[in-house]
This record gives structure tokens, C-alpha cells and sequence, in this order.
């Protein structure tokens, strides 16, 4: 990234929102704009290619979206659906295209940030239950794995989005 542009963090706070949970959203804004960069130009079928065994680019952004969205379900203090249990089953199901895979992304990071711009500071330590076991964590802890995860997933994306290219050439 170019001194002219700084990372999504570095552009100073954002309006109306705690700091508390900034980070949060600025891991949203920094993973759409790396992995639209990383991805410009790929084909459907580079999308879904699987270098090495390793997952696509397309299983990593529909796994970023899922998982947003299924942790923010927990987030608000709610337990999975049936739809959301289907479409884990089918994160890694190949053949959406580039631009609906970035769309199905941007979805999920609005339908987060209006949960996450709704929170308050003081139920940072709430707890919540995760997943069908009921596994404790607090709001932050779920915040703080939001932001991780997606990071983490971003890096694999483009990386396999780095291997799709190489495998064409």
C-alpha cells in the first residue's frame, strides 16, 4: 500500500462510534479493500481453484462472510438458524462469481457494523455463549475473534489468490 494511502486504521477515527470497537470495523474496511485488490481480475474458475489442496479464494471470502455473520449472531446473544448452518455446509461449494462472492462479503461486514455501531461500551464484558456446545466468551472476546479471523482468512485468500495466478502462468 502506497504512503498516500494508509491502512484502514491509520485514517483516523471513525464518526459515532466507540474506540473500543473501531477496530472492529476497520478490520472490515481493510479486508474489503485487500481482497477486491487481490482478487481484481480472477475468473470464476481461478476463484475456485484449489492450489496445492489448499482452500480457494472463493471458500476464504464466503467463509469470511459466514463466519462474520454467525459470530455476530452470538454477539447479539443468539444461536444459530437453519440457514446459517446450511451455508457453512456450503462455504466451500465452488462456482459463485467474483463479484457476488465481494458482494455476499459486503453484506455480511454491513450487517455487522449496525450490530457492532449499536453496542455500548458497558456490555464489552457481557458473556455469550458460542456455538452448539455453548462454549462462554464476553462481547469483546467475540469482537477481538471477529477482527482476527477475518484477517487471518484475508491472508489466506490472498495467498491462494498469489497461487491461482502462478498456476496459470
Amino acid at each position: 500500500m502506497s504512503p498516500d494511502f494508509p491502512e484502514a486504521w491509520m485514517r483516523g477515527p471513525l464518526e459515532n462510534i466507540d474506540p473500543l470497537l473501531a477496530p472492529v470495523l476497520y478490520s472490515f474496511k481493510q479486508a474489503d479493500e485487500d481482497i477486491s485488490r487481490h482478487t481484481e481480475g480472477l475468473s470464476s474458475e481461478e476463484m475456485w481453484v484449489r492450489p496445492h489442496g489448499f482452500g480457494s479464494v472463493g471458500f476464504h471470502i464466503r467463509h469470511i462472510a459466514g463466519s462474520v455473520d454467525r459470530l455476530t449472531t452470538y454477539l447479539q446473544d443468539r444461536q444459530l438458524n437453519s440457514e446459517q448452518l446450511v451455508a457453512l455446509d456450503r462455504e466451500m461449494d465452488p462456482g459463485a462469481s467474483r463479484e457476488d462472492l465481494l458482494d455476499e462479503l459486503q453484506r455480511a461486514f454491513a450487517h455487522a457494523e449496525r450490530v457492532i455501531r449499536s453496542l455500548e461500551r458497558n456490555v464489552l464484558a457481557e458473556t455469550r455463549a458460542v456455538g452448539r456446545r455453548r462454549l462462554p466468551t464476553t462481547v469483546i472476546g467475540l469482537l477481538v475473534h471477529i477482527a482476527e479471523h477475518t484477517q487471518r482468512h484475508v491472508g489466506q485468500a490472498i495467498s491462494a489468490a498469489k497461487l491461482a495466478r502462478a498456476a496459470k502462468t
